[in-house]
């Protein structure tokens, strides 16, 4: 028999040897950087979705936050008692109305105050607008709120429209998460705030006071309700309020002096007042 030569034998081997370790190499799997690499692109496409997402929702809140609006129609004098309207709006839609006054010197007006203004707000929110029908039996009462109100329409005018393209703008500087951000912190920099104190009834009539604040300061202070069923209670009115509401803005606070000879119209004016700092969280 033929005997092998060993040199031969090693070179097979060596031979299989290289090719097991060129198969190797070839069945390694390649993709450990790209795989890496979609990884990351797809976390940085999520990261980004994320964010615009969250700029959306606070742009949007923004956009909520900038179309509340409230405001206080003119007080109307009608044989039977003032009338005045306040209305709350939202993107320039009529959210709610109230008469903040109406007649009441009487048990008679009172009755029908008390039977005609809820059918007066309820139109308003219907027709949003102050083409509301008179009431029967409450003609006085019903003329005096058309007026009110739509002086506080009048007064609603640029301001509920301009309320609404910021809420427009805010909603759309959601799709990028910076500007979103930025158009939150401007609704929350707003500080201005309208609170109605509590109706307070006194001898001579209620008193019901209406506080303007700004960053939680008063700038404004005025009574939308106080005693003038009469000469006597007008010109105590007259005399007394414009001197109350100056007290407010100085002690910014419900401690404002009683004025003299109008004693009744102070107490209703300073418990008013005192909710609607309660209200206002002051």
């Amino acid at each position: 028999m033929k005997r092998k030569h060993p040199l031969r034998r090693i070179m097979i081997g060596a031979a299989a040897t290289a090719s097991g370790v060129v198969l190797l190499l070839a069945l390694k799997q390649p993709g450990g950087s790209p795989v890496g690499g979609v990884s990351s692109q797809a976390g940085a496409g999520a990261g980004a979705a994320a964010g615009a997402a969250a700029g959306a929702a606070a742009g949007a809140a923004a956009g909520a936050a900038a179309g509340g609006q409230t405001v206080l129609g003119d007080a109307v004098k009608t044989q039977y008692g003032p009338v005045q309207v306040q209305l709350t709006l939202d993107n320039g839609k009529i959210t709610k109305a109230e008469a903040v006054q109406a007649p009441n010197s009487d048990a008679r007006s009172q009755s029908i105050t008390a039977d005609a203004v809820p059918q007066l707000n309820q139109a308003t929110l219907t027709t949003q607008s102050a083409q509301v029908d008179a009431i029967s039996g409450a003609s006085y009462t019903s003329k005096g709120y058309q007026q009110s109100l739509q002086s506080a329409l009048d007064k609603a005018g640029s301001g509920s429209a301009s309320g609404g393209a910021e809420a427009g703008a805010g909603a759309d500087s959601g799709a990028e998460a910076g500007a979103g951000q930025e158009a939150g912190a401007g609704a929350g920099s707003g500080g201005g705030q309208t609170v109605l104190g509590d109706a307070v009834n006194t001898q001579y009539g209620p008193v019901q006071v209406q506080l303007t604040l700004d960053n939680g300061k008063i700038t404004k202070a005025e009574a939308v309700q106080a005693p003038n069923s009469d000469a006597r209670s007008q010109s105590i009115t007259a005399d007394a309020v414009p001197q109350l509401n100056q007290a407010t803005l100085t002690t910014q606070s419900a401690q404002v002096d009683a004025i003299s000879g109008a004693s009744y119209t102070s107490k209703g004016y300073q418990e008013s007042l005192q909710s609607a700092l309660d209200k206002a969280g002051l």
